[in-house]
């Protein structure tokens, strides 16, 4: 999984809150009230995070319309799971995580763990 750099990781973020397709242009607009930046920066940036797989398109009207590929907690798990493979020691990785989390985020993890299904893997992995 590749890491997302300043203005990918921006850009992810207004497109994932939009939660529907939206044009190049809306989201310029909506980076424009924080910055000066250009159509073409945005459109390239995009285009980049559609060819990593970040995003999809469809062209409605002569522009493309661009989605998220998959929900904001899906590549975080993604990333957790390259964390995790990087690491020499998986289990003392997670522990070491573990020990970050408050007790209510603590308790919500016990309770996603006692209603995961049996074979590990989400349906919509």
């Amino acid at each position: 999984m590749r890491q997302l750099g300043q203005l990918e990781a921006v850009i992810m973020d207004l497109v994932w809150a939009y939660g529907r397709p939206v044009p190049v242009r809306q989201v310029l607009e909506d980076l424009r009230r924080d910055r000066r930046i250009a159509y073409t920066t945005v459109m390239t940036v995009m285009d980049n995070l559609y060819r990593k797989g970040f995003l999809t398109r469809e062209m409605v009207a002569r522009a493309y319309r661009y989605q998220p590929a998959k929900t904001r907690e899906q590549h975080h798990a993604a990333v957790m799971e390259k964390v995790l493979a990087d690491s020499s020691d998986r289990a003392a990785t997670l522990l070491h995580f573990l020990e970050q989390m408050q007790p209510d985020e603590v308790v919500r993890l016990r309770e996603a763990l006692e209603q995961r299904p049996a074979s590990g893997k989400s349906s919509d992995s």
